[in-house]
């Protein structure tokens, strides 16, 4: 190719593609041509035939009659195009939008609540949710979510027990639809939902044999803390008689279930669920849950659940969603345990909250009091019925400190080279004072398992959520004393003021417990490392939680101190030495003392085997 017709060929490309960039229309240009369309659209619809009557329950409207001639090439040609304009439906309780595209569920507010920055809650909203069908009809795959219906009703608001329904119809010609039947209460959290289908056996792919219901959505931020708020949403499912099941809490992940029967599937969030409910059941479906890099989104959820098509003139698929929040006594008036997605601990963590703290808990509310009075109340309580167990372990581990300067004598006697040997003359002593060496370890052991659930309780408390006490504008999460522009391994981006209180208050209360114990060594500073730990870790935990274990700190101080009143050393010494004088047959050996002589006699035999063996084959 020589030079001239090089230049030529480069001019004229330059020449295309500078009349394609301007004489392409303006986007302004591309929405007026696409409105103008769409109004000659609904006139030729409103000039084909008259009018007929359809009844909906709450009033009688006028919807147009279908002209099959006008139907545009392909399955449910005439809803491709069609207004968009919003139909609500409100309760007291619910503001629910129903898009005509779609048919679908838009958005939905919840009209008692408010997000973190005080601003309307709403569910969910925005082009990244779709609700409807998938099938194939006439060769082509058919996705209701993308289809216009036409609603046969108008806006309306239901108080007290008044109901109301609307239904939003999908043509595909005459006698031939699809319908999404939404119904309303005044005072519920409901909203019931049937997809009816007539005429639709001859539509639909002969050799399909479900459709598949679409359900997506894209949860937003709405507590302060959006960290802890990913950490307790994940979708949650009802599987045929099993135990209701979730999605990781942490990481995506899809799962498919091929066998029984799906009762019902959430898209959870911290303090707030989007449950759809099937009253026949799904016959299979997959689930996917998804992280988001977004600032501002907690997840994204999606689900693809299998609905049996009965080839019949009609038929008809019974529904139920719930819009509320995760509160215990209304998700059981659900039934279905769906309540099980609020995590009130492991076993047996999750019977102590179920039916003691929360019962207690639950009578306190009725008094009216304020929720941090609430919390002082029940520590208050729990303390009381504890006070037996803090009273043995405190008499426990007098009676050890009591012990210590005859124990340190026979170390210097063993010496630490035996351990062995050590061990078992510190178990003579104990036997012969009368003293079990883990009797301030059991009661604090028995214990635990309150200080756990309540490590559930709180970050789980619907109750709680923007309750304030004190600084503490909101007991459900954290109360940020001292806000940085940088996040710290474990710390995050701010400190918990009354995490700081619970951290010393628990330093405090280590020291005075060494002092009781007469602790020492590496004993003595572990007992300083777990609190700084647990500060890094609870840090970020709801002010709540922080505030119970401050509490329990305080009024554990209280109790050792009316306790140290009651409690004389010099008692404990001479009913020590009185032990001491006691013949042996008359002391009580407990079971750990046995198992413990049992051990070291196991464990000096083993020492001096192979010593008595190497003596043998040296005769």
């Amino acid at each position: 190719m020589d030079r001239n017709t090089f230049t030529g060929l480069f001019l004229i490309l330059i020449i295309l593609v500078g009349s394609t960039f301007l004489m392409q229309p303006s986007d302004e240009d591309i929405k007026r041509e696409k409105a103008k369309q769409s109004q000659d659209s609904i006139a030729r619809v409103k000039k084909a035939e008259s009018p007929v009557m359809v009844q909906d329950s709450t009033k009688t409207v006028v919807v147009p009659a279908i002209d099959s001639t006008l139907i545009k090439s392909g399955p449910f040609g005439s809803a491709q195009s069609g207004s968009n304009e919003p139909i609500v439906l409100e309760n007291e309780l619910l503001k629910v939008k129903i898009s005509p595209k779609g048919g679908r569920i838009a958005s939905v507010e919840l009209k008692k609540f408010k997000t973190y920055r005080q601003l309307p809650l709403i569910m969910f909203e925005g082009q990244g949710n779709k609700f409807g069908l998938i099938f194939g009809a006439a060769g082509k795959n058919i996705s209701t979510n993308d289809l216009y219906f036409q609603p046969l009703g108008t806006s309306v608001s239901v108080a007290n027990n008044d109901s109301v329904s609307l239904t939003m119809r999908l043509n595909y010609s005459d006698g031939k639809y699809i319908d999404y039947i939404y119904s309303l209460t005044g005072d519920s959290y409901n909203v019931g939902l049937t997809i009816a289908t007539k005429g639709m056996q001859d539509v639909v792919t002969p050799t399909q044999k479900h459709l598949t219901l679409n359900w997506e959505t894209i949860l937003k931020q709405k507590e302060k803390d959006l960290v802890s708020e990913q950490r307790y949403s994940s979708t949650y499912f009802k599987q045929g008689d099993e135990s209701v099941d979730y999605l990781s809490l942490t990481e995506s992940e899809t799962k498919t279930i091929n066998e029984g029967k799906i009762k019902w599937f959430s898209f959870k969030q911290h303090f707030f669920s989007n449950v759809l409910i099937a009253k026949n059941s799904f016959d299979k479906g997959e689930l996917i849950v998804n992280t988001s890099p977004d600032s501002n989104t907690v997840k994204s959820f999606a689900a693809n659940m299998q609905i049996p098509f009965e080839r019949q003139e009609v038929t008809s698929y019974p529904m139920d969603f719930y819009f509320g929040p995760n509160q215990l006594n209304i998700l059981e008036k659900q039934g279905f345990e769906i309540e099980k997605q609020i995590d009130l601990g492991y076993w047996p963590l999750k019977y102590i909250n179920r039916w003691i703290v929360l019962p207690v808990f639950s009578f306190l509310e009725r008094f009216g009091w304020g929720y941090g009075l609430i919390i002082l109340v029940l520590t208050v309580l729990l303390k009381m019925v504890l006070l037996p167990l803090t009273y043995k372990s405190y008499l426990s581990m007098a009676k050890m400190r009591i012990l210590k300067p005859e124990m340190d004598e026979i170390k210097g006697k063993v010496g630490e080279d035996n351990p062995t040997l050590l061990q078992q003359e510190y178990l003579k002593l104990y036997k012969k004072a009368g003293v079990n060496p883990l009797g301030g370890c059991l009661p604090m052991l028995l214990q635990l398992p309150i200080i756990m659930a309540f490590f559930f309780f709180f970050p789980n408390l619907f109750e709680l959520r923007q309750k304030s006490f004190l600084w503490m504008d909101d007991l459900s999460t954290f109360d940020a004393f001292f806000q940085m522009g940088f996040n710290l391994p474990f710390l995050g981006n701010h400190i918990s003021l009354m995490c700081i209180l619970m951290t010393i208050s628990t330093l405090i209360y280590t020291y005075f417990n060494n002092q009781v114990s007469g602790a020492t060594g590496q004993m003595k500073y572990i007992g300083y490392i777990t609190p700084i730990i647990f500060f890094g870790v609870l840090n970020s935990y709801p002010s709540g939680l922080n505030y119970y274990y401050f509490l329990a700190n305080m009024m554990t101080f209280a109790q050792q101190y009316i306790i140290r009143m009651f409690v004389n050393d010099d008692k404990i010494h001479a009913q020590i030495q009185e032990n001491k004088k006691k013949p042996q047959s008359e002391k009580k050996k407990s079971g750990f003392q046995q198992r413990m002589e049992d051990y070291m006699r196991q464990q000096q035999q083993n020492k001096t085997q192979p010593a008595s063996s190497s003596k043998k084959k040296l005769k």
